[in-house]
């Protein structure tokens, strides 16, 4: 099995905020994340997908078409917009980097073609801060 990874990048700005909590609570459990006025991140999302080379392209998957659709199915979605706002995917869930990255999965696993095989995504929202997601 070999494993190719594609790395894009995507700025959104979001805010972790419960609604069925009150503005004190969200303030003691998110800090400076439940900012009334949003923030932003500069995220890194790794996109790794699985299969064995093809016998005619030496290519798991084209690298290039990778990057077409995730640009169409997520940063083009996620780019320079407000998660909690702007992102369909992202309705009715707190805008978390964990709820971010299953709903990045879903958008791939969709739209990938069957004989390409999802891995891993790892997304990045600072140098510091990143998940792991593994569709489980």
């Amino acid at each position: 099995m070999v494993y190719i990874t594609r790395i894009e990048h995507f700025n959104a700005a979001h805010k972790l905020f419960n609604p069925d909590w009150s503005r004190e609570k969200n303030e003691e459990i998110f800090g400076k994340c439940a900012n009334e006025n949003w923030h932003g991140h500069n995220f890194e999302l790794y996109v790794t997908v699985k299969g064995e080379p093809d016998k005619e392209t030496g290519f798991v998957y084209d690298a290039k078409k990778l990057s077409t659709i995730i640009k169409e199915y997520v940063t083009d979605v996620l780019d320079h917009k407000n998660l909690n706002v702007d992102v369909e995917f992202m309705h009715g869930k707190i805008c978390s980097i964990e709820n971010l990255v299953v709903g990045i999965w879903e958008q791939l696993k969709n739209n990938l073609p069957a004989s390409t095989q999802l891995h891993a995504l790892k997304l990045y929202e600072t140098p510091r801060i990143f998940v792991e997601y593994f569709g489980e």
